[in-house]
């Protein structure tokens, strides 16, 4: 796997996950947050060591809120949306990004589209669940001995080379559908489907399994 440009593999001390949905107000923060929680839930307040987790919105509402529902959703979790700001999704912020989560096939082809050499990093959520559940935890680095972040961008390059090999059943299989507008049980629902594909992403990251 080549280094995307301006990233720099390899030199870098941090690994950025960057979410991506349309509006960066509902499914982006949700993913963001919860996925921010998962982390202090499994690691304390190392807080993910060096991962960074953001979010972004193709058509995202720049300085926006997020939608109260969001919020809702975030707080039957035990995560916090306090502070959250909407972002459009810049070319600086796939440059940074050593892994993109999208919330669609969609979302993962405008990323794509924007360049960078970012198609070796970009996944949607519930692609790159998929492909984690394939890949032997026994062949990551350790993250004690070896640290976070080169795991992290094992796990990814591991994922990689598997994408054409381990399919989605259908193509819907890979997508998580847009709440905007809808009312709190649906929000609910969607809340539920991130949380469940990040438990494994979240697992295989860290090398810790989430709390029961």
């Amino acid at each position: 796997m080549t280094a995307p440009e301006g990233r720099g593999i390899g030199t870098e001390s941090t690994f950025r996950i960057l979410h991506v949905s349309t509006g960066n107000v509902c499914r982006s923060p949700i993913t963001e947050r919860l996925t921010r929680h998962a982390l202090s839930d499994r690691l304390g307040d190392s807080l993910g060591g060096g991962l960074i987790v953001e979010s972004a919105g193709t058509w995202g509402h720049e300085g926006a809120p997020m939608e109260p529902n969001a919020e809702t959703v975030l707080a039957d979790f035990g995560a916090d949306a306090s502070g959250f700001v909407g972002r459009e999704l810049l070319d600086e912020h796939v440059i940074r990004a050593d892994l993109v989560l999208t919330a669609t096939r969609d979302h993962r082809a405008q990323v794509i589209s924007m360049g960078h050499s970012a198609g070796l990093r970009t996944f949607t959520l519930k692609e790159f669940t998929r492909l984690v559940r394939a890949i032997d935890p026994a062949t990551l680095p350790d993250p004690l001995s070896d640290g976070m972040v080169e795991r992290a961008r094992a796990l990814v390059r591991a994922a990689a080379a598997l994408r054409g090999w381990l399919l989605a059943p259908s193509a819907e299989a890979d997508e998580v559908n847009d709440p905007y507008g809808a009312p709190i049980t649906f929000f609910r629902s969607i809340g539920d489907e991130i949380h469940q594909a990040l438990d494994p992403v979240v697992t295989a990251l860290t090398g810790v399994s989430a709390r029961r």
